[in-house]
This record gives structure tokens, sequence and C-alpha cells, in this order.
């Protein structure tokens, strides 16, 4: 460049600006970002969903089916095996692209929900939940990735703070639209209506959606996946079966859990071994990985626990209906959604996001405690004070810890390291129901045989309408029962939550990168 050309450049002449290079305008993140992330919100919306839907539901599916001893096998199902491919679609994603592989998820998981809605049985229920969330173990996940690929990390904590207000909006919603469902149709259509809401995120998916990453070649582990999803599933069919379907006495029950610790060990030699592990040892390496996967796993365990049960409280000791069930829960939507906003907003505005996590389990801690407190007399407007507590705690805490993860792994393992946050919170929350849900048949039936009268026979399958056709002495003996039960569950819930406190402390207060 000449010294005169270097003089004009120097001189704030407007006439000078037009000799300049053209600065190349700012690429877009991605060319339809606003369509894309309404469309990735309701894939993310028909995911959590159905984690929820059926809890309101699931009083009316006994009394219908039949099965009270599979009741919590209904949501585990799910839970289970959305767990175990989680993980395989974070490779699948990188292999295939993640528009066809979001595209595939949704499919399966909306033939699963018609072929739910079609069950004649509570073995075909639980078989059909177990299909549909093969698919929609994918959706959460790829969604997410979605936004890691196209979204910096200093940019994402508000679009993570409306993926948390829309996944606490379904955690809500799910009861309140199975109640409405229910009541005025039929328990068949809380699946039913995920065809028409999957068929239209199906279709802007397919307009919109046009990814820019290539495609990378992977070798998928199998050997993985099997071993963690023998491994689940042990552990979770030990957890729900001891006491309540078996004794603690039964040798099958101890070599079920036997079995699924050998193809735990099995998992982690396959990972340590293969050439591209589900989750890489490495990562746990790793201090905001590590710690963001075991605040996840307990999060999980109490919040699928201890909720999946309350509608079922509502509607037998409270006396409501399956829709105002679902109403009655709405303060704890309304907690999650302002905390997940308000966080992810203040998160992109400062660029920190350690204080979060901890006031959310601090919060979460204290309102699992006073849930523990309640009994059957106490009024209504406690019980929905306590539940918003517990929402502003959450909502503070799970789309925080998966941004806290995709800003502290390199680029290159966004994907899998999303998928195995993702994957400790779903593990969580399918051993949470499990245990909560074997916790709580174990306590119904011992306050009930201590307090029924030896003479007295209960229905083997009992549905709400069940419970209030009791003779009154009986009905006030299991309502007792069936409400300390639950109390007793809730205690258990916030001392669990108490170590996720603990372990939020630990976590480093790590500065947000401004680009990928």
């Amino acid at each position: 460049m000449s010294a005169d050309s270097s003089l004009r450049m120097e001189r704030p002449d407007t006439d000078v600006e037009l000799h300049r290079a053209p600065t190349p305008a700012p690429q877009p993140e991605h060319p339809p970002i606003r369509l894309l992330f309404s469309a990735l919100l309701l894939v993310m919306l028909l995911a959590a969903l159905d984690q929820t839907i059926v809890s309101t539901a699931l009083p009316t599916i006994v009394g219908e089916l039949g099965g009270l001893e599979s009741l919590s096998w209904v949501v585990t199902a799910y839970l289970l095996t959305s767990t175990i491919v989680v993980p395989l679609y974070g490779k699948f994603g990188d292999l295939f692209g993640r528009k066809i592989v979001l595209q595939a998820a949704i499919v399966l998981f909306l033939i699963g929900s018609a072929l739910c809605g079609l069950a004649q049985n509570m073995t075909q229920l639980i078989l059909m939940r177990a299909l549909q969330g093969l698919g929609g173990g994918g959706l959460l996940v790829v969604t997410m990735a979605v936004i890691g690929d196209v979204i910096p990390p200093a940019d994402r904590g508000r679009f993570q703070g409306m993926f948390g207000a829309i996944y606490g909006l379904a955690t809500v919603v799910g009861p309140l639209l199975g109640g409405f469902l229910v009541e005025h149709l039929s328990w068949r259509w809380i699946f039913y209506i995920n065809l028409p809401l999957g068929v239209l995120a199906l279709l802007v998916i397919g307009a919109v959606f046009r990814p820019h990453t290539a495609h990378i070649k992977h070798e998928i582990d199998y050997m993985g996946a099997a071993f963690l999803a023998a491994a689940l599933t042990c552990i979770v069919l030990f957890t729900s079966q001891g006491g309540v379907i078996l004794p603690w006495s039964s040798g099958q029950l101890w070599f079920t859990l036997a079995f699924g610790l050998v193809a735990l060990i099995g998992f982690f030699y396959e990972e340590r071994h293969a050439s591209e592990p589900i989750i890489p040892l490495d990562l746990f390496k790793d201090r905001t990985f590590l710690l963001s996967c075991l605040i996840g796993f307990i999060v999980g365990m109490s919040m699928f626990g201890a909720m999946t049960f309350l509608p079922l409280y509502l509607q037998v000791v409270k006396d409501s209906t399956p829709s105002q069930a679902g109403m009655q829960l709405l303060p704890m939507m309304c907690g999650i959604t302002v905390s997940s906003i308000a966080s992810g907003r203040i998160i992109s505005r400062i660029g920190r996001y350690r204080v979060f996590p901890i006031a959310g389990t601090l919060l979460a801690s204290v309102a699992m405690a006073l849930l523990g407190t309640l009994n059957n007399d106490t009024p209504i407007g406690y019980l929905y004070l306590y539940i918003c507590l517990l929402g502003l705690g959450l909502g503070m805490v799970m789309q925080v810890l998966i941004l806290a993860v995709q800003n502290s792994v390199h680029f290159k393992h966004i994907g899998v390291a999303t998928s195995g946050a993702t994957l400790f919170r779903s593990i969580g929350g399918s051993i949470g129901v499990a245990v909560f849900g074997a916790l709580f048949a174990n306590g119904l039936h011992a306050r009930l045989e201590n307090a029924l009268p030896h003479d007295t026979v209960l229905p083997h399958s009992m549905g709400v309408d069940g419970v209030h056709h009791l003779p009154d002495a009986v009905r006030h003996i299991y309502l007792k029962a069936f409400g300390d039960a639950l109390h007793q569950m809730y205690a258990i819930a916030a001392g669990i939550m108490v170590l996720a406190f603990g372990l939020t402390w630990l976590m480093r207060d790590v500065q947000l990168r401004k680009r990928h």
C-alpha cells in the first residue's frame, strides 16, 4: 500500500471511507434462525410433554387396563429407552447430518404415539411407550446439539433459557393437557395429540433447517449401547420390583441386580477400548462436565421421581378431577418459566453461570422439604406455594448445566458432551421414577397392612373411582396411608437434592466463550 493511501485511510473523511476495501457483512448464525428456533422449540415441547402428560391419566389407564403394580412402568419405559438412545443420536447426527436424524426421530416418535393410543392392555402400552421413547430420546439431544452448532456460547444463554422454559412448560402443561383429554375425550388422546404437532414440526424443519456442518465419519459403539441398555434395564427392574412384585429375599431379584452390575462393568470396559465410545471417559477429567453430569443425575432423579406421583395424589387425596389436577400444577410451570427465561437472559448479559445452579438447587431442596411436611388436611394453597418454589429452583438448573458443558468442552465434542449430560439427567429420571415408585408402593402397602382390619380385602386394580367408593372407615385409612407414603417420598427427595446443592459449590465460575 502506498504512503498516500495510508495517509488517506487515517483521515476521518467520508470520501476516504468509500476507497476502503468493503468490510464483509457478518454472516447470520443460520439463515432462518427464528423459524428454525420455533421448530426446535416445538420438537422440545413434544419430547418433554410425553415425559409428563401420562401422569394425570395413570389412574384412568389403570382403571381401564388394570395392572396397578406396573403403573410406574408406563412412565419408566419411555424414560428408559429414550435414555439409552441419547448418546447414539449424538453420533448419528454427526454421521448422517442433524436434519435427517431429527426427522427420523420424529417419525419414530409419532409411530410409537399412534400405537400407544391403540394399546389394548398394560403390557402393550408399556412396550409401545418404549418404542415411543426410542424416538423421543433423539428429539431432546439433537435439538440441543443444533443450538450448540449455530449459536456461540456467550449468546446461547437466552436460547437455552427459552428451552428451559419450554421444558418447564411441558412439565406442567403435560399433566394439565393430559387431565383435560382424559376427562373430555379419552386417555388415548394423550398420545394421538402428538400426531398433528409432530407433522407440523416435520414440515417446518424440512422447509427451514439447512445444516451447514460437514458430515463426520464415525464408528458407532453398538456394544457400548448394548451394555448400557442391559445395565440400566436391570437396575431399573431391581429398584421397581424390589418389595413390590418380588420380595427382597428373591434370588431372581438379586440375580437381576448382579447381571446389571456386570453389564455396567462391561460398559466401562467397552468405553475404554472402543475407537469412538458413546461417552469418552476422558470427558470426565473435565471438572465442569463431571459435576454437570452428577448434578443433572440427582436433579432428574428427584424431579421425575417426585413429580410423577403428584397428580395421582391430587386426584386420590384431594378429590380433584384429572383436568383440575393439571391446573393445580400451574404454579410450578410459572416458576420454571420465569426462572429459566430470567436466568438465561442474565447469563447472556454477565457471561457467567455458577450462581444459578447453587441458588436453584437450594430452592429446590427447600421446596421438596416443605412438600414433605404436608398432610392430607393442609390447605391446597400451601401446595401451590411449595411447587412454585420448586419450579423457580429447577428453572435455574436444568438448561444451565447443558450450557456449562457446551462452554467447557472443545467444539468437536459438543455433540457427545451434550448427549452425555442429557444422558445422565435421563438416567436419573428413569431410576428416580422406579425408586420413588417402589418407595411409594412399599410405604403404602406397609401402612395399609398395619392400619386396616385383617379381614379387609381391597380390589387388585383400583382406580380413583374405586378409592372413593370404599366404605367410609376404609377410605379414611387408605387416604391417610396414601398421603403419608407420598410425603415420606418428598422428604427423601429433599435429602437427595441437598447433595446436588453441595456439588454445585464445586463448580468453577468460568467466563462464557464469545465464539465457538
